[in-house]
């Protein structure tokens, strides 16, 4: 069984889960999850998890993203993509300047509504749920940041842009939303993720590519460890004496590790011989590290 994370090009037409249940039939294991949904019409990188790597589908979740998309001016849809119901059609009068100078204002933090066509679950329902029974319910706008925008070619009355964001943007919302403020409409065109964590486009492999290399048993070195995909966390290797309290999962004092690490982010604990046990965070009011994610049995 593999344990891990491969980073899949999710290609169009496919849900998330799609590519979930494609995986676990090509590489004839269940214990399989993506980090996070991208629409069906969108494609790019989609991280997804392989055994114990399961653990970890949260925190990829939790990651930045970065996307190259493009917003056609002037067409408002119930969506805010081209799957939808067109709403309204105006005319596009802006200039290339005004619709750039428009986009740049969105650099930064704003708060914005989700689209009724989401994941997003309300008193138990998804919204997209609600919105296929022709209802809409008022949602409350979230604070998302957008840490570069940059306009790749403008053809009016469309726009290529490349986009960096926090979790929780909206790239459909994001192209509406300018579309409003210049006061023609827009929606989304096309969406390609290019970027997740440090998952990038370039290191993806389709799902026939995947098939391809597991029956010719070279899929492993594509597959990136637990322990490597937590590179970005500071390590902590405990003393000899507290190792039986990391293999119960137990907390632990700053004065159990061998040497001073960070309490402001989590870390890679190993026991005193070097073996990897988990990921940990310090918890201020307790004045110790309690345990995120443990991977001993990995």
């Amino acid at each position: 069984m593999y344990s891990g994370i491969i980073n899949v090009y999710k290609e169009k037409g496919y849900t998330s889960h799609d590519v979930v249940a494609k995986l676990r039939g090509i590489l004839k294991q269940k214990k399989i999850g993506h980090t996070g949904t991208l629409d069906p019409q969108a494609e790019g990188v989609l991280p997804v998890c392989l055994g114990a790597g399961t653990k970890l589908c949260e925190l990829l979740t939790d990651k930045d993203k970065e996307y190259e998309a493009l917003l056609l001016l002037g067409v408002s849809t119930d969506t805010q993509d081209l799957t939808g119901t067109v709403q309204k059609r105006l005319p596009v009068t802006v200039s290339k300047e005004e619709a750039e100078q428009a986009m740049r204002s969105f650099v930064g933090e704003y708060a914005q509504i989700p689209p009724m066509y989401s994941a997003i679950k309300v008193d138990g329902k998804k919204l997209y749920e609600l919105a296929r029974e022709g209802k809409e319910i008022e949602r409350k706008a979230r604070t998302v940041a957008i840490f570069s925008l940059s306009v790749l070619s403008v053809a009016l009355p469309r726009i290529r842009f490349r986009v960096a964001c926090s979790k929780g943007t909206y790239i459909r919302t994001l192209c509406h939303d300018i579309g409003e403020k210049l006061g023609c409409g827009g929606c989304m065109e096309e969406l390609v993720r290019t970027r997740v964590g440090a998952f990038r486009m370039e290191n993806t492999l389709t799902l026939d590519e995947i098939e391809k290399k597991h029956g010719e048993k070279k899929l492993m070195p594509y597959i990136l460890s637990v322990e490597e995909a937590l590179a970005e966390y500071p390590t902590c290797a405990v003393r000899p004496d507290a190792d039986r309290l990391i293999y119960n999962g137990n907390p632990f004092k700053m004065a159990d590790c061998a040497k001073e690490i960070p309490t402001n982010m989590p870390v890679r604990v190993y026991d005193s011989g070097g073996r990897f046990v988990g990921l940990y965070e310090y918890r201020a009011e307790k004045r110790a590290f309690y345990p995120l994610k443990m991977f001993l049995d990995a």
